[in-house]
């Protein structure tokens, strides 16, 4: 059972299926780090890794808006496939912005990742969770766990993580009634209105999607699990206004099913933690599946905008 956050500290919380070693060398091995480190558009070049205690990792993170950012990783603790102590977010020149604790236990051949990032005040800590909402830093686990998926069985697959202050039984309902779920599912700029709404496994719902003096689009939700509070899986189809399968009407290259799975977990303070994993169902071109992996990071900033819509419900 992790320890209680302290106000100075920030918690994270992850479960990758996949082994403590594979987990372990996905973050030591550089060549490795570097298909996953950092938020989602950012790339690394690694100078030197020393994975012990005393030693650094030396690498440059390089930002989609052609911006690099130095850094220097110190480690204080590393004891193999369990514990990683090192201070985050310094260079040569400007000091760490926290020290950061990771934890690895395996269960059952999954790994749950504890990190802990302590700073060294409360109010520094509420800032960071601000700025690290507003880069997206967060997405920088689910992708790691979409590297771990890709090594494991070669799957291209899009993970995204959000945590909101309500219980669980009451996000789950934000997902299953069709008055709420149409009121925060679409992007931002957009409006849903759902046209068959019978929310069951089995059944497949309609819905039509107006963008603000745009166009309208029509798709369906075929649901496949709905195991309260725990767990939703739905395959989602674009069609035409009669329901006739169809494509993405701004993308032709998109593939025609894709399968989601979003899970609900219990988290500290009452709070619930959304994992959400989307992928390719049933046969796809070459092509369909780069416009799904090219598309991954416009489909975070996509959910982020309707995860915020439901925060505000919420609160």
């Amino acid at each position: 059972m992790a320890a209680k956050t302290k106000p100075n500290e920030i918690s994270i919380t992850r479960i990758y299926d996949a082994p403590v070693k594979f987990v372990w060398d996905a973050w030591t091995d550089p060549k490795k780090a570097a298909k996953w480190w950092g938020p989602r558009g950012f790339t690394i070049t690694t100078e030197s890794k020393d994975v012990r205690a005393g030693g650094s990792w030396r690498y440059m993170m390089h930002g989609p808006d052609g911006v690099d950012y130095p850094n220097v990783t110190k480690y204080h603790e590393v004891e193999k496939y369990s514990r990683l102590v090192y201070d985050h977010g310094g260079s040569d020149t400007t000091p760490p912005l926290f020290r950061v604790t990771v934890n690895f236990f395996e269960e059952k051949g999954k790994t749950r990742m504890e990190m802990t990032m302590a700073l060294a005040t409360a109010e520094a800590a509420e800032q960071t969770k601000k700025f690290i909402k507003m880069a997206n830093g967060n997405s920088t686990w689910d992708r790691l766990a979409e590297y771990l998926e890709n090594e494991d069985t070669g799957k291209e697959k899009f993970v995204i993580n959000r945590s909101f202050n309500a219980p669980i039984e009451v996000v789950f309902e934000m997902w299953t009634n069709p008055a709420h779920l149409q009121k925060w599912l679409p992007p931002t700029g957009c409006s849903m209105k759902f046209i068959k709404s019978d929310i069951k496994v089995g059944q497949k719902v309609s819905y039509s999607m107006t963008i603000t003096d745009g166009p309208t689009m029509y798709g369906t939700f075929e649901y496949r699990e709905i195991t309260k509070p725990n767990k939703i899986v739905y395959a989602q189809q674009f069609t035409d206004e009669q329901g006739n399968i169809s494509r993405h009407p701004f993308a032709t290259t998109w593939p025609e099913t894709m399968l989601t799975t979003v899970q609900f977990t219990t988290e500290e303070g009452n709070q619930t933690r959304i994992t959400l994993t989307s992928e390719v169902e049933g046969k796809a071109t070459t092509e369909e599946i780069k416009a799904f992996t090219d598309e991954r990071t416009g489909m975070t900033s996509g959910w982020n905008g309707s995860f915020d819509k439901l925060e505000e419900i919420l609160e």
